[in-house]
């Protein structure tokens, strides 16, 4: 038997793979953003009494469809056949996370802009007139306050979770062989968005309950990781060890454990127990690291699975 070796490389003959750009891990980022934004956002909503409501906690449902948009347009741009994507809405795959995931997407829009009417100040809608379009849109889905918050929460979580699901099912990279990856990306999702929500003038209350809950996600999102790494360490054989080799010693560890686990986790952990506990003055500087830490850790996962 004869063994050839080739140093050439010829796209037009020579099989490739084509890699993710900055594109993925920046829809996967803004996805996890929005989820946190809705499943947050709707139970504060939910959780207080609506008169007692602050102005841009009303407002903050008509951030996902934003976030979703800037994602999907990221997304957009790294599709080989652009004009294909209407194929994902002409069938429903059940077990498919993507075709879960493209008809989740249909459906936030929706959920999230009528909420985001129905939580609006009856005055403020009323500039426009008493009976324009967006005075009776406000009268109709206000009925539905509670349902609508609801269906947001739903949606946030299945749309959380479908991020780390789309990396999970490509079992071929062993980095994303995980069954850990959809709840990691969920939590990681659910503390970015009550990141971006602090950065906003909500209430002294409001913001209170965003650190409770923020608190509790980074403090699971830390366990994850650690199931995670144990999980490539332990049961993905010599392909796991190689894939951990990258986090742990590796070309990505400095940035792995700089960026994602000291500044993004660690610190925003700590300078929120302590606010929490002596009572301080919230900084804008712990949620600047939790958002920074959130794009890391998928550019990270995507760029090292791929290595």
């Amino acid at each position: 038997m004869h063994e050839v070796e080739v140093f050439r490389t010829n796209e037009l003959i020579d099989p490739h793979m084509h890699i993710w750009g900055w594109e993925v891990p920046v829809y996967l980022f803004l996805g996890g953003l929005a989820a946190g934004v809705m499943v947050l956002g709707s139970l504060l909503l939910v959780r207080h009494d609506r008169k007692e409501l602050s102005q841009w906690l009303r407002l903050l449902p008509f951030v996902a469809p934003i976030a979703i948009s800037l994602g999907m347009g990221a997304l957009f741009l790294d599709l080989e056949y652009k004009w294909h994507v209407y194929r994902f809405y002409l069938a429903f795959r059940p077990l498919s996370p993507m075709s879960w995931g493209a008809w989740i997407l249909v459906g936030i829009y929706p959920a999230t802009v009528l909420l985001g009417f129905a939580a609006l100040r009856r005055s403020h809608v009323e500039i426009l007139g008493k009976q324009s379009l967006v005075a009776r849109l406000h009268s109709l889905v206000g009925a539905h306050f509670k349902t609508l918050a609801w269906a947001n929460v739903v949606l946030g979580v299945g749309l959380g979770a479908y991020t780390g699901l789309l990396l999970g099912t490509l079992s071929a990279r062993p980095m994303w062989n995980s069954a850990v990856l959809a709840p990691l990306f969920l939590v990681s999702g659910l503390s970015s968005g009550a990141a971006l929500m602090m950065l906003f003038p909500i209430s002294e209350k409001e913001h209170h309950q965003l650190r409770r809950w923020d608190i509790a996600a980074i403090s699971l999102e830390l366990s994850l990781l650690a199931l995670f790494l144990l999980g490539l360490a332990t049961g993905g054989g010599e392909a796991g060890q190689q894939a951990i080799g990258l986090l742990v010693g590796g070309s990505y560890t400095a940035a792995f454990w700089a960026l994602v686990v000291f500044a993004g986790l660690g610190v925003p952990l700590v300078l929120e127990l302590v606010e929490s506990r002596r009572h301080l003055r919230p900084t804008v500087m712990t949620p600047i690291l939790i958002l920074v830490g959130g794009i890391a850790l998928r550019w990270i996962l995507v760029s090292a699975g791929q290595a």
